[in-house]
């Protein structure tokens, strides 16, 4: 023990003698150590500038960090005296060339601070800042140690940002010092982060020094061939480069040099080239980007390195969406030149928007299309088409037998059958126009069948040859009788039976109870279509041949100038072979259980050509349509199908809605995938698509996956709860109803901790009130309200109570009057008298929130609530009472009613605020007495022991 005593003793020699203690006396066994407050006291006797100079020149680092950390105090200190402003400011170019790195990146992270001083303190030092601390930053840019390099870049960018240095500055110090370090011969290091800073800044610095100083040495550092990283930071700052500069630049000097970057042999370039596309596509014309940037993609997506691929599909719907017209996302007009005008066609037309394409018809081919009346707004060429068909119609009708033409502007069904049925056909190099407009002879078509279903929706028509039988037969039309004629009709008739009629029948009669349904409703227009070809009478059959036979020719003689001699071609075989083939075409449409939404009635040829479109280039939207194919899971990402969700919207508003159906098939697969993170992303933005299609699209195709959604995983759910108003108000008032009984099911979640869902769903109801009567509000969001109000967390009752408070006034203000008194009783029954004090007190946050809303007239709340919500005064729970003493002192008495009007109410008030001020409970008694500055309902809650969870 001794031993250890001698030790500890020897122990605490040692440290006495480390402290550097001289007064130790052994004698008296007393030590004397000198207070640091004597250290302090000598630093106080210090200047400011003293003190800075005693610990710039000391030898601890630490002290040296200190000073540059102190190094605005210090400023501020000596404000008032211009002369020692600028002392400090040379001690800090001093203190600059420390030799320790530490202490060089501590003054560097203080510069913003002191540049932002001598900003605000200009009068006094007017070039403190210029003079004395750029030059440091600049400098500290080609520092050797890397710490004080991206301090000083950090450095630079904010001061840049705030506008700290002039522009003079920039140009004279900055730029030529960014230039010098990315020069060949520089450091490898250093140059890549030159080059970054310089992207970085254009953005700051604007497009005329960017032009004259950074783009000629930025267009030199994507070709470096030495160093793959420097082309790396270009490719990867290239769309900032991109839109400081502008068009012109971009197109005359930059796109060179990105054509080069997306070719490079290193894939971390091409990457970064993909990654950036979007914003050069948004530099570029619209004529370079379809002509140039487009191919240059699609290069890019089928890249060697699946790192590139996968970047470039991630960019592939924000480069669509560049396409988009900035004018306007309804209607396009486009028009494209063709060589031979001969080889001329124009394309269908989609719902009420309008699109007009061309495409080239090989001579060789006999096709068949659908082809709708062409809208009356390209007026100047409807007139052109009409002019002609009149011309062609005086030399025609002429030639044609009167008992036979009167059939084609009076008979309904044979206009049906021209309009609906019309077909196209191309023999001897003959291509077919729409047909033209309506003119004035004609009866005008209404809305309801120019944007017929039908004219979208079916089977495409058979195809008619005219081989040498139909010749044969329309030379020798001249020399048959009219009874010839009706022998003719009468074998075209009879190769429709009577029991293929009878089958139509019963099918039609079958889908009739389900008409609402938009696909039914479809297959029973094309169904009562083939019934009513098959029953046409002869005389009706054989003119509505002949009619269409002469709008046929009419507009073979527009397109192609060719003369018919009479109309002695007109084929009159034609109704027999129709009406048969309409027929099986509708029975084999039905018999397959064709679907819409797969388009399984139409052939891959047909299928594909029902995705072309001319918004974007053809190539990038089938790229952009395979995302959804499995196997580029697979091969290029497995969350592709997410990216491709994400950026449907943009790529809908791009093509319009008239474009819809080269997209729907992809956003049925998308909204059915597997994966939910898929269908969260679309549930999240199908909100957006509504407004994007319209009204008649959104019922149609969007309305069964918003059904969808809304029994689907929580996390889906959330996508389309979030959104709900903006939804249904979309939709039309009775299929809005609709989903009145689908709200119940929102209070039912997968997990019962997710009160947020809930929360999401008050917020909901409370915007949907607008929606709906006053009827359907105290019917279906009445309940699932009054549930809220009772839910277990707290966040969830506020936002309760402000929909409770919002119904009210929403039932008050919409007749009849009984569904607000109704309501009002309920609250009484289900809250007021509740056994439970957390009910009792939910009722008193009620009329809280009623009142300070003003939902009800005073006296309105005064007759049917203010009773039961005085009858609380006596309630054996503090917790109640507590918030009754809050409504009825910051609430209650603040209201004009109460403070002018005297009455029995008043006096009923004033005598229960008196009984809480003699309550037993301290807190009662306190917000009884005085009038507490909170009154937020939130704050109430928070004060109370029901705001836990």
């Amino acid at each position: 023990m001794a031993h250890d005593l001698s030790l500890l003793q020897e122990d605490l020699q040692e440290e006495i003698d480390g402290f550097g203690v001289d007064d130790y006396s052994s004698e008296s066994d007393v030590i004397i150590i000198p207070s640091a407050l004597d250290f302090v006291s000598q630093d106080e006797m210090l200047t400011p500038l003293g003190r800075l100079d005693k610990y710039a020149a000391s030898e601890n680092i630490f002290n040296r960090q200190m000073v540059a950390r102190s190094l605005l105090d210090t400023l501020k200190e000596v404000s008032d005296d211009e002369r020692d402003c600028i002392a400090v400011l040379e001690r800090v170019s001093r203190l600059a060339d420390d030799s320790e790195p530490t202490v060089r990146a501590e003054l560097m992270e203080q510069v913003p601070h002191i540049a932002m001083f001598c900003q605000e303190n200009r009068p006094s030092i007017p070039y403190a800042f210029s003079k004395y601390l750029l030059p440091i930053v600049v400098r500290y840019l080609a520092d050797q140690n890397n710490q004080v390099r991206k301090t000083s870049q950090a450095a630079l960018l904010v001061l840049l940002e705030q506008e700290l240095i002039e522009r003079y500055d920039v140009e004279a110090k900055v730029c030529p010092v960014l230039v010098e370090l990315t020069a060949p011969d520089s450091n490898d290091d250093v140059k890549t982060e030159a080059v970054a800073i310089m992207c970085k800044m254009a953005s700051m610095v604007g497009k005329d020094i960017t032009e004259r100083l950074i783009l000629p040495r930025f267009c030199e550092m994507c070709c470096d061939c030495r160093m793959f990283h420097v082309r790396k930071v270009c490719a990867a700052n290239f769309g900032d480069i991109c839109s400081v500069v502008g068009q012109q630049a971009t197109e005359e000097m930059l796109l060179p040099r990105f054509f080069q970057l997306c070719s490079d042999n290193v894939w971390g370039v091409r990457k970064a080239c993909a990654e950036c596309f979007m914003a050069v596509s948004c530099a570029t014309s619209q004529e370079v980007r379809r002509t140039k940037l487009s191919t240059l993609f699609i290069n890019l997506i089928s890249d060697p390195s699946r790192w590139v691929r996968q970047a470039a599909f991630q960019s592939l719907g924000p480069f669509i969406s560049t396409f988009a017209n900035p004018s306007s996302s309804g209607q396009f007009f486009k028009e494209e030149e063709c060589k031979n005008t001969e080889d001329r066609n124009l394309a269908e037309e989609h719902s009420n928007e309008r699109i007009v394409d061309t495409e080239d018809i090989p001579t060789h081919d006999v096709q068949s299309q659908t082809e709708l009346p062409l809208d009356a707004d390209e007026s100047d060429f409807a007139e052109t088409l009409e002019n002609d068909k009149e011309e062609s119609n005086s030399m025609l009708v002429h030639s044609l037998p009167e008992t036979m033409f009167h059939c084609t502007s009076s008979s309904e069904s044979c206009q049906e059958a021209a309009n609906k049925n019309e077909q196209s056909f191309d023999c001897c190099s003959i291509a077919v126009l729409p047909a033209p407009a309506p003119s004035s002879q004609e009866k005008p078509l209404s809305d309801q069948e120019l944007y017929n279903s039908f004219n979208f929706w079916r089977t495409p028509l058979p195809k008619i040859d005219i081989d040498l039988e139909l010749q044969e037969t329309a030379e020798t039309l001249d020399s048959e009788t009219q009874e010839g004629e009706q022998e003719v009709v009468a074998s075209a008739s009879s190769n429709v039976t009577m029991a293929t009629r009878k089958e139509l029948e019963e099918m039609i009669e079958n889908l009739e109870p389900h008409i609402d349904d938009p696909d039914v409703k479809a297959q029973v227009e094309v169904l009562s279509a083939a019934l009513r070809a098959s029953s046409l009478d002869p005389q009706e059959e054989t003119t509505a041949g002949i009619g269409k036979s002469v709008d046929s020719q009419n507009e073979l003689s527009i397109k192609d100038h060719l003369s018919f001699t009479s109309i002695q071609d007109d084929p009159v075989p034609l109704i027999n072979d129709t009406a048969e083939d309409i027929v099986e075409s509708a029975l084999r449409y039905i018999h397959n259980d064709s679907d819409f939404s797969t388009n399984s009635s139409f052939s891959p040829e047909e299928e594909k050509k029902s995705k072309i479109q001319d918004i974007v280039p053809q190539a990038l939207l089938d790229q952009y349509l395979s995302m959804t194919d499995p196997s580029r899971a697979q091969t290029v990402d497995t969350e592709i199908a997410k990216h491709c969700a994400y950026s449907l919207p943009g790529v809908a508003l791009t093509l319009g809605r008239q474009n819809w159906h080269c997209l729907k098939d992809t956003y049925e697969t998308l909204a059915s995938d597997m994966q939910w993170k898929v269908r969260r992303t679309l549930a999240f933005s199908i909100h957006e698509l509504a407004v994007i299609l319209g009204d008649q699209l959104t019922a149609g195709d969007l309305v069964p996956v918003f059904n969808g959604f809304l029994k689907d995983l929580d996390e889906v759910r959330i996508g389309v709860l979030k959104h709900l108003h903006d939804f249904l108000k979309l939709l039309h008032p009775d299929k809005r109803r609709e989903y009145l009984y689908q709200l119940q099911e929102f209070l039912v979640t997968d997990n019962s901790r997710n009160w947020r869902f809930r929360a999401e769903l008050a917020e909901q109801l409370i915007l949907l009130l607008d929606l709906y009567s006053a009827r359907d509000i105290y019917d279906y969001l009445r309940p699932i309200a009054l549930s809220l109000c009772a839910d277990k967390v707290s966040s969830v009752r506020w936002i309760s109570f402000k929909l409770v408070s919002e119904m009210v006034k929403k039932l008050y203000s919409a007749p009849p009057p009984t569904f607000v008194v109704d309501l009002m009783n309920e609250l009484v029954e289900t809250f007021c008298r509740c056994q439970k004090w957390s009910g009792r007190q939910t009722f008193a946050f009620i009329c809280q929130t009623i009142i300070e809303d003003d939902c009800l007239p005073m006296d309105q709340f005064a007759e049917h609530l203010l009773p039961h919500l005085l009858l609380l005064a006596s309630d054996r729970v503090p917790n109640v009472r507590v918030l009754l003493a809050k409504t009825l002192r910051q609430t209650l008495l603040e209201k004009e009613y109460f403070l002018t009007c005297v009455s029995a109410h008043q006096e009923a008030v004033e005598q229960t605020i008196v009984a809480l001020q003699m309550d037993n409970d301290n807190d009662v008694k306190y917000f009884a007495s005085i009038h507490p500055a909170s009154t937020k309902i939130a704050d109430d809650a928070m004060s109370t022991a029901s705001s836990t969870y």
